[in-house]
């Protein structure tokens, strides 16, 4: 029995497996550029049977800390998470489709769903996938970062810059003439 691995048949014939572990993942390993640095993953997960057949749910947590690069600023800042995670893992649907082919979910429950041909689960890949989820799409290191000054680019959270800060949109445009209209009209 590995360490590194849950694997189903030795559920169905022991009962369910906890694994906790803890890997170093390459922030080559994730997609994004917004991970500069990753340190150590904890991942602490237990998995049991299901209520379908062939289903197995997995109960675990992952904790890791990293430097993100602000969306805004573009500074690196520091990032802890412990997310917890609740999936079902379901036999690949069987029929025409390739194993790369997506499977076309027909309802909400399909959500928190991993298809599997393989009777086991690796781990570090698990990690992973929760790193990736638990990433904000826009990170921020601040919710008031003011980010870089569109026109010279400095830091406007650590200085001042001179640069007018026109607001202007062209496609609002008609709408700023129908607005100069109506005051006219007021006036009149």
């Amino acid at each position: 029995m590995s360490q590194d691995l849950i694997t189903f048949d030795e559920i169905d014939k022991d009962g369910p497996q906890q694994r906790a572990r803890t890997y170093d993942i390459p922030v080559s390993d994730l997609q994004g550029d917004d991970v500069l640095a990753l340190g150590p993953v904890s991942i602490d997960v237990t998995v049991a049977k299901g209520d379908g057949p062939a289903e197995y749910l997995a109960d675990g947590t992952v904790t890791f800390t990293a430097d993100l690069t602000c969306a805004r600023c573009v500074d690196p800042y520091p990032f802890a998470n412990h997310a917890s995670f609740h999936l079902r893992f379901a036999p690949r649907p069987q029929g025409p489709t390739q194993e790369t082919e997506e499977v076309e979910l027909t309802s909400g429950d399909d959500l928190d769903v991993e298809f599997y041909t393989e009777r086991q689960i690796p781990l570090r890949e698990l990690a992973t996938e929760q790193i990736q989820l638990t990433i904000p799409m826009k990170p921020l290191c601040d919710e008031r970062c003011l980010g870089l000054c569109p026109q010279c680019g400095k830091n406007r959270n650590r200085e001042d810059c001179q640069c007018q800060t026109l607001i202007s949109d062209e496609r609002w445009g008609a709408l700023k003439d129908f607005r100069e209209g109506l005051l006219k009209k007021r006036e009149s």
